[in-house]
């Protein structure tokens, strides 16, 4: 369930309009996933689940599953 509320706002966020495998979301290795977009990506998730991180999982969070393992962490 957290994966695809996960996967919903890197899509939103990185604004993916087609299908798209999530393994491919990496940092600076996706199209337009640059540190600007980075920090979006974070406010975004921490809004949604109302949590805040550490700055090590923040420097961390390089691809969306990192993403989900770290959400995961603080909502369990």
């Amino acid at each position: 369930m957290k994966e695809a509320l996960v996967f919903e706002i890197f899509k939103d966020v990185l604004k993916i309009k087609e299908a798209v495998d999530p393994s491919t979301l990496v940092y600076n290795k996706f199209q337009g996933w640059d540190s600007i977009v980075h920090m979006a990506l974070v406010a975004a998730l921490e809004s949604k689940f109302d949590i805040m991180f550490e700055a090590d999982e923040i420097i961390n969070m390089s691809s969306f599953a990192e993403a989900v393992k770290i959400v995961e962490k603080h909502t369990t």
